[in-house]
Parts: C-alpha cells; sequence; structure tokens
C-alpha cells in the first residue's frame, strides 16, 4: 500500500512539474521556437535584461506584491485577532464572509472591482490593482492566523493582564511574537497569490500600468517567444528562493 501511494505521488509531482521544467528547456534553446532543441544558449536571458520595459514591468509587479502584502497582513492580522474575540453569532458571520471571498471566482471579484471603480470615477491603474490585491490577500491572512490564535493558551493572556500589562504591552510581549510564525506565513502566501494573480488584475490595470502576468499573457498571444521562457525560468527560481526562504524563517521562529 506505501509503494501505491508513494507512486501515486510521484506521479502527482511529475504531471505538475513536467510543463514546467519543460518550459525552462527550450528558455536555452538557440533555435526560436520550441520545435526542437538545436543548441544552449543564454540569449534569451540576455534579452529579458534588455528589455527595458519588461524588467519596468518586473520592478512595478514585485512592488506591487510587497506593498499589497504588507498591507494585507496588517489588516488581516488585526482582523484575525478582533474575529476570534468577537461573539460566537458573529464571529461565525465574519468567518463566513472571509471564507466566500475566498472560494470566489478571481473572474467575478474582478468584474465587481471594476464595475466599482468605474462608478465611482476612479482611475485605473497603480493604485485599483494594489487596492484589489489588498482586499484579496485579506481573508489569505485572517485564515493562515486564525489556526494559530486557537491554539494560543488563554491563560498566557490572563497571567499578563494579572501581572498589570496594558492592552498594548500584552499585544507586544505575548500575542505577537506568538502570532510571528503564522504572521510572517500569512505574509508570504499574500505576496505569492499577488505576484502571479491575472484575472483580478487583468479587470483593474489602466493602460499605464501592467503586471508580470498580464504582459506574459499579452506577449503570447502574439506568438512564440523563447524570451517568456526565459522569465518564467526566472520567476520560478525565484520563487524556490522565496520558499526556502520562509522555511529558514518560520524554523527560526519557532525554535525561538
Amino acid at each position: 500500500m506505501k509503494k501505491i501511494a508513494n507512486l501515486y505521488l510521484a506521479l502527482v509531482f511529475i504531471i505538475l512539474y513536467l510543463p514546467i521544467f519543460y518550459l525552462i528547456y527550450y528558455a536555452f534553446n538557440s533555435d526560436g521556437d520550441m520545435n526542437g532543441f538545436q543548441g544552449f544558449t543564454l540569449e534569451h536571458f540576455q534579452a529579458v535584461f534588455s528589455d527595458s520595459r519588461l524588467m519596468l514591468i518586473v520592478a512595478q509587479t514585485f512592488l506591487l506584491a510587497f506593498l499589497s502584502s504588507l498591507i494585507a497582513t496588517v489588516i488581516g492580522t488585526f482582523g484575525a485577532i478582533y474575529i476570534y474575540q468577537a461573539k460566537r453569532k458573529l464571529r461565525d458571520g465574519l468567518l463566513s464572509a472571509n471564507n466566500i471571498l475566498m472560494v470566489a471566482p478571481d473572474v467575478m471579484i474582478g468584474a465587481a472591482f471594476l464595475i466599482l471603480f468605474t462608478m465611482i470615477g476612479f482611475q485605473l491603474g497603480f493604485v485599483s490593482v494594489l487596492l484589489s490585491h489588498v482586499a484579496f490577500s485579506i481573508p489569505i491572512v485572517v485564515l493562515m492566523v486564525l489556526p494559530r490564535l486557537k491554539e494560543m493558551n488563554a491563560d498566557m493572556i490572563s497571567a499578563a493582564y494579572d501581572l498589570g500589562a496594558s492592552h498594548r504591552q500584552m499585544f507586544q510581549e505575548i500575542m505577537l511574537p506568538y502570532l510571528t510564525p503564522a504572521i510572517i506565513a500569512g505574509y508570504f502566501m499574500a505576496f505569492t497569490y499577488s505576484l502571479d494573480d491575472f484575472a483580478v488584475t487583468f479587470f483593474v490595470t489602466g493602460n499605464g500600468f501592467s503586471t508580470l502576468s498580464v504582459e506574459i499573457y499579452s506577449r503570447a498571444r502574439q506568438g512564440i517567444s523563447l524570451e517568456i521562457n526565459a522569465l518564467s525560468a526566472l520567476v520560478f527560481l525565484f520563487s524556490i528562493v522565496l520558499v526556502i526562504g520562509y522555511y529558514f524563517i518560520s524554523r527560526e521562529k519557532e525554535e525561538a
């Protein structure tokens, strides 16, 4: 039974990762298409770095992901604390509203934001995309922080108050250090979601602003370009670094 389970797991990983490695493999192809590997070259990576517009979009995308995940982490953390401390009926209602945003289709969320921004006359661009990313990232942070709160020993909080600690001191000295691993996990999850989001961003981005996912989609529609493969390889490499960094940071926080 264990061998069958391992075989199934290996098959799942092959299905998931084979297309990615196939894409990366042809990023080093000296030919201009994916019909056959002609020889090794780094010219497609050089083309990516020499494309000033693409580099600007990469910078915009990472800035957007950094800001949106940071804002969403702050709001989501305090939101999770409020939900945890709320009465049962209110808590259940807030959790249901939070979960609806998690399971709602991205197309619907993007269309809703587009209608909202159009109705109030808000100009589409960086700020509209930022607000949208913050909105769909907050539920992610809440779901990462809330289980950690439920595991927290309530006696720790009671003991802090009995010793004369204020609400601020209790939060800084007791609750925040305990929640730090979950907060970091929520930040990284929100960062990842923002980085690769396409559906919501496609609806609310303006003519003067674009993100990496929207740009790749636009270029892919014009035809196969191995620059896209090279760019995808770099993003995949960055994702691996991000996961490794998160692993070491979370392990250090858990051991502290």
